[in-house]
């Protein structure tokens, strides 16, 4: 794990090693063991080390294949490396570490890029061929690790993130308005745009040639999710029996490490059996759970804190277990520095994931994420019974798009933004961009329920999944701390995809009421919840053996904060101080009037609108530092 940056003059004109190395400064809380740096002419390198596989002086960074033709640049984990050196090793490579970078950098130069396509694990990568005068960028099947590019007047900058590319001097931040629509839709980017002009973001399973020639970046993607040819003659019992061989062989791989590797323990059933797998391998594996101050929540929040679950299951697996609870005022400390790691605002009330990636990094350098587990199997199924009846494809984007609008529905979009940006953008461009993310994928049918369900499994994990592993890394890495997902494993995630969907859920010919998530749930509306919490069936088989029951049982529960009620309550001041005067930089570009309006909303219990008002808190933070330079310290 660590940080890449890099730059490249198609015109020849060399690299600057000033600049070089204040882009990989930039990013040094990715990597604090150690830097390396590869400049020829026109081409630089840079590369920031957290040292987790062979933490000698033989796993520095940029790496050059033993033929001298590649060099190589790599932040990541890959699980198959060994058996992968094996194969290279008969083919007469020779290796003088133990690292994963330097299999792959030899891969290359036996196979060419095409190698790539080979790796299980998380990567972004970029690789200079000295014979071809070309780079190479690229990135894993899932996207866990982020690689962002600026390609502009010949010359072609990248970073694992945007500080990288911000400490380049020919760029000058800018806001990109119509990243900003979309962000203020789904509060997330379905494109690979960012919210700095300019700037995008590799998608997942993309790999970019850069020549001197070349006029543009064009992206080569060579994989994709495919949940639309399950198995049908698949029986249940085959399901769960290959889904516990297949989980239990990912842990295993993803285990491999020469530092300390711990778990991520809530009270649920992903990281619960994701603890009970890696126990097994370890005498006393440690675990990491955050908490909330309940003293003054109230509604449905009162279920948000899973410490006593969490520690039913340290004491059942016998770890050694850290806990940190979080209170109301630990938000405004830390929201500034979260939202300068973060740079590209995407999903989710994500603070509380800081302070557990903080309170892992004391222990250990490598922890185990259960992220991945509701998205392939079928978690989330009160949103999936939203769309159950639809009847054709344009039925089933009108309910589908009507749900992921998840802060401001289109109409008020035209009184949330100033009239200096809705010059700028297209306001109807979300549900163009929505739809583009099904339309990309010619195979999608929508004819049968279980088809929409396949419809929305790959929506979502090519989506909100995606935006949660990036708040994952860059929060993580803001602590010097790798994370790892079992569930994202390559022989997994394609068995997964084969599972008939009636294996994965179980009330197919029911239908649910819709459920805002933004509001508090009703009595009635808790009744259907846990009617149809019936998500992951397989999955809570397979781990039958492994967990408690009652964790086996357990109804859904996210890692969310109690906002609700603590933006009524003792941040209540804080908002109105940093959202609602003379000095807010955002009301340049977002209606204040309209700001204060959901704050008094939310107040007043007129609705639950801790999403949207955490949105503004963040695009507040976002503009003070990045457009008006604001330091953080």
């Amino acid at each position: 794990m660590c940080g890449i940056a890099g730059t490249f003059n198609l015109g020849g004109s060399p690299v600057s090693n000033f600049t070089l190395k204040a882009m990989t400064e930039a990013l040094g809380h990715r990597g604090p063991d150690g830097e390396g740096f590869f400049v020829d002419q026109n081409v630089g390198l840079g590369h920031k080390r957290l040292a987790i596989l062979d933490t000698s002086a033989r796993g520095i960074q940029p790496m050059t294949s033993k033929d001298g033709n590649w060099v190589l640049v790599f932040n990541g984990c890959i699980y198959n490396f060994m058996s992968l050196k094996q194969e290279l090793k008969s083919l007469g490579h020779e290796f003088i570490s133990s690292t994963d970078t330097e299999v792959i950098v030899e891969g290359l130069a036996e196979y060419g890029p095409s190698f790539l396509e080979r790796l299980n694990g998380m990567f972004a990568i970029a690789a200079w061929n000295k014979q071809e005068k070309a780079i190479y960028l690229s990135r894993d099947r899932f996207g866990i690790k982020p690689l962002y590019y600026w390609f502009s007047n010949g010359k072609l900058v990248f970073a694992s993130e945007i500080k990288g590319i911000m400490a380049h001097p020919d760029f000058s931040v800018q806001l990109n308005c119509q990243a900003l629509n979309e962000y203020f839709t789904f509060q997330n980017v379905f494109t690979y745009q960012t919210l700095f002009e300019g700037v995008i973001m590799l998608p997942p399973a993309n790999t970019v040639k850069v020549t001197p020639g070349s006029t543009f970046v064009k992206h080569h993607s060579w994989w994709d999710y495919d949940f639309s040819d399950p198995d049908d003659k698949m029986s249940f019992e085959d399901a769960k029996e290959e889904t516990e061989r297949l989980f239990k062989n990912a842990v295993a791989r993803q285990m491999i490490a020469d530092v300390p590797v711990g778990s991520y323990l809530s009270g649920g059933m992903d990281s619960g059996s994701i603890t009970a797998i890696a126990s097994t391998h370890l005498d006393r594996l440690t675990t990491f759970t955050a908490g909330f101050d309940m003293s003054e929540v109230t509604g449905v929040e009162v279920n948000y804190d899973e410490r006593r679950d969490a520690e039913l299951m340290a004491n059942y697996f016998k770890t050694e277990h850290y806990e940190q609870v979080i209170n109301a005022g630990d938000l405004s400390w830390s929201l500034p520095r979260l939202v300068w790691h973060l740079e590209d605002l995407r999903v989710g009330m994500s603070y509380p994931n800081y302070y557990i990636s903080r309170l892992a990094s004391k222990f250990v350098k490598v922890c185990l994420q259960g992220t991945g587990g509701d998205e392939l199997y079928g978690g989330y199924p009160w949103r999936y019974y939203r769309i159950f009846h639809s009847v054709d494809q344009e039925q089933f984007f009108d309910n589908y798009y009507n749900f992921w609008q998840r802060l401001v529905q289109e109409e008020d979009r035209k009184k949330l933004f100033k009239k200096n940006i809705l010059k700028k953008i297209d306001i109807k461009n979300p549900r163009t961009v929505f739809e583009n993310v099904f339309t990309f994928n010619s195979r999608l049918k929508y004819n049968t329920p279980e088809e929409h369900i396949q419809n929305s499994l790959y929506f979502e994990i090519k989506t909100f999944l995606t935006g949660l592993l990036l708040v994952g890394d860059k929060l993580s890495m803001a602590n010097g701390l790798e994370e790892r997902f079992p569930f994202l494993d390559n022989d997994l995630v394609n068995f997964a995809q084969k599972i008939p969907i009636k294996h994965k859920l179980g009330n197919l010919e029911n239908e649910i009421s819709r459920i805002d998530e933004n509001e508090s749930v009703r009595r009635k509306h808790t009744v259907l919840y846990r009617e149809y919490d019936d998500g992951k069936n397989v999955l809570r088989q397979a781990m039958m053996d492994f967990l408690p029951e009652k964790i086996i049982n357990r109804k859904k529960q996210g890692f969310s904060a109690p906002d609700e009620s603590w933006y009524r309550g003792e941040n209540a001041d804080y908002i109105k101080r940093l959202l609602l005067n003379k000095k807010t930089v955002s009301s340049e570009f977002i209606s204040q009037e309209y700001v204060e309006r959901t704050i008094n909303d939310h107040l007043n219990h007129h609705g639950n609108h801790r999403l949207l008002i955490w949105s503004f808190m963040n695009f507040e933070w976002w503009c003070r530092i990045f457009l008006n330079g604001e330091k953080i310290i």
